[in-house]
């Protein structure tokens, strides 16, 4: 199995494809933005207008445009005045109809922002959930989880935000254009010819912005690894002492972001005085030119005034992209950075001939079952092992020999790179994988507790279980004993990672949602280790009645723990160095004695 490790930029193809994707299920909304952008359009270039009228119809003796003939109910001929109060009337009526695009179009601009940033989040979320744990053995959850928040935050951010107005900023340039060439087509050059230098100006820095952008928003990962790992090890830093270290290593990355976001800051600051002083040019000439025109009674104020208010708003995309670049930038590094993330292919594969196993039996066969996560370094190489259904047995062995790594190929943590792993004479490869998995039940050396009620943990391992059946798990487990102590008893909250609770409280919970699962096999991750011998006695005594009727592995360091399995494998370097019963492996002398002598046998006395 091949876990990806490298962060490629993806494909344009790629992102443009995502984009697609995410934006397909509202396309009537967006139509309705489409519309709404569009009146909104034409009441930016209606906007000069009234005030051109004004000027040129009301305080100038030009007559009144032709168009304005259509208001029958109003004469134009006399009073000065009418054609005053009509100008006015069309500023209300311009700001009425932009208003209520611009409200339209905000509503559901937001609206499809928030529902793409939520279909987005359950992708990569789903896709993070598919994902094999060798992915999860190569990469920091603290950057995953920056993903997950922070970059589809910014994609929403900009949708909501920033991408149509650049949008409305287009459609505008379009309508001016042609307004602006009938008004006056050499003053219109002045515009259009400039254009590309700027863009050309802009593009040149925006590059530069980005790849500061993806510095910054690498460090801000490292800034939540940090603080997240930190934060889950908090009784360990506090036990050693470490807490400068702690932030010392906050303080390394976090200094490293304000370095990369005033570098990228340094580059944005440079492009919006660029092109203000560029407009300001190109105004500057026209206000000059324009004057001597309208002194010349060869262009009207009005005119004059309409043209310089089209010239502000036709450099206004530009000026946006310029003021946008580091949003733009940010936005193109989101995007990439959950394009690798739903790019990563280390998803274990489904056959579409997947069979449910029903109930299995619980016959389990390693068949020359190899493994690796790097292909230099093997961890599994040739393990043969046949256990039968019922079968008590114990993985045991030097630490690194593979016992882990054997184990979590039974329900599928990981596929074999060699050979295979066959349940009642089938490969594993060959079940539906959530169905596989069904018919396993785990209690590992560290229960994990969800923050949550205790019914609630209990309930984990089978959604939907009745009342009944939630307490009488509870009692084999030996736990409803001290859950009914408890203030709100079943209902009483535990706190993240079950924390609010003894070790040997957090095992019998996790024996009790072991138990409501019923599942023909069942793995045991050294669930007795951390324990002191009461709690351990109360442990093994629901482990007893759990193991019942059940094909059961136990990874041991614990020796005693396994004593009385029906089989005992031990595993070293990747291979099956020895299995037999207790005693047979104690008779051979080899790797499990040598194991059994270190642990039964006391150290010599100091001087013996």
């Amino acid at each position: 199995m091949a876990i990806a490790t490298a962060q490629t930029t993806p494909p344009m193809s790629g992102k443009i494809r995502l984009v697609r994707q995410l934006l397909a299920p509202y396309h009537r909304w967006l139509a309705v933005i489409l519309g709404a952008m569009l009146v909104e359009t034409a009441m930016s270039l209606a906007g000069p207008w009234p005030l051109k009228i004004i000027l040129d119809n009301v305080v100038g003796n030009r007559k009144a445009p032709h168009w304005l003939d259509s208001l029958r109910f109003i004469d134009l001929s006399g009073d000065k005045m009418e054609l005053a109060a009509v100008a006015g009337a069309m500023v209300v009526v311009i700001a009425l109809l932009g208003a209520v695009a611009s409200y339209v179009e905000n509503y559901y601009t937001e609206s499809v922002s928030q529902w793409v940033a939520h279909d987005l989040r359950m992708r990569v979320y789903d896709h993070l959930q598919r994902l094999s744990l060798g992915y999860y053995d190569t990469h920091r959850t603290g950057s995953i989880l920056s993903t997950l928040t922070a970059d589809v935050k910014t994609i929403q951010g900009f949708a909501s935000s920033g991408t149509l107005g650049i949008v409305v900023d287009l459609l505008t340039i379009v309508g001016m254009l042609g307004i602006m060439f009938w008004l006056d087509w050499d003053f219109a050059l002045i515009a259009v010819g400039v254009t590309p230098f700027l863009l050309m100006f802009v593009a040149r820095f925006n590059r530069q912005v980005k790849d500061a952008t993806h510095e910054v928003r690498r460090y801000q990962s490292d800034i939540v690894a940090v603080v997240q790992q930190g934060l889950e090890s908090i009784r360990i830093v506090k036990a050693f002492g470490r807490q400068e270290l702690e932030e010392s290593q906050l303080a390394e990355v976090s200094h490293a972001t304000v370095e990369a976001a005033l570098t990228a800051r340094k580059v944005k600051s440079l492009l919006s005085p660029a092109v203000s002083m560029t407009v300001a040019g190109c105004t500057a000439y026209v206000l000059w030119r324009g004057t001597g025109l309208v002194l010349a009674d060869a262009m009207t104020v009005g005119a004059l005034t309409v043209f310089l208010t089209y010239l502000s708003k036709f450099f206004k995309p530009v000026q946006d992209l310029a003021k946008m670049s580091n949003t733009i930038a940010q936005t193109a590094v989101a995007i990439e950075r959950i394009q690798i993330i739903l790019d990563t292919d280390d998803i274990l594969p489904a056959r579409p001939d997947a069979r449910d196993p029903g109930t299995l039996r619980g016959e389990i066969v390693f068949d020359h079952v190899a493994f690796s996560y790097d292909p230099e370094a093997p961890v599994l190489r040739d393990v043969v092992v046949t256990i039968a259904p019922g079968q008590t047995v114990g993985v045991v062995g030097p630490t690194g020999g593979g016992k882990s790594t054997a184990v979590s190929m039974i329900p599928r943590f990981y596929d074999a790179s060699a050979g295979a792993v066959r349940i009642d004479g089938v490969d594993v490869r060959d079940y539906d994988l959530q169905a596989l998995r069904r018919q396993i039940g785990f209690v590992l050396q560290d229960t994990a507790l969800f923050h949550g009620t205790i019914r609630e943990n209990i309930a984990y391992g089978r959604p939907g279980a009745s009342e009944a059946e939630i307490v009488e798990a509870a009692r084999l487990a030996n736990a409803d004993e001290f859950i009914s102590r408890m203030p709100h008893g079943y209902d009483t909250v535990v706190g993240e990672r079950g924390m609010t609770l003894s070790g040997g409280q957090r095992q019998r919970i996790g024996i009790a949602r072991a138990l409501i699962r019923n599942a023909p096999i069942l793995i045991l991750d050294e669930p007795t280790a951390a324990l002191d011998t009461e709690s351990e006695k109360l442990v093994m005594d629901a482990l007893q009645k759990l193991m019942k009727g059940r094909t059961v592995l136990t990874i041991a360091h614990r020796l005693s723990t396994i004593r009385n399995a029906d089989k005992i494998v031990v595993l070293k370097a990747g291979v099956v160095a020895e299995q037999g019963t207790h005693d047979e492996l104690v008779a051979l002398d080899g790797v499990y004695a040598e194991l059994y002598r270190t642990q039964v046998q006391p150290a010599p006395a100091s001087g013996a």
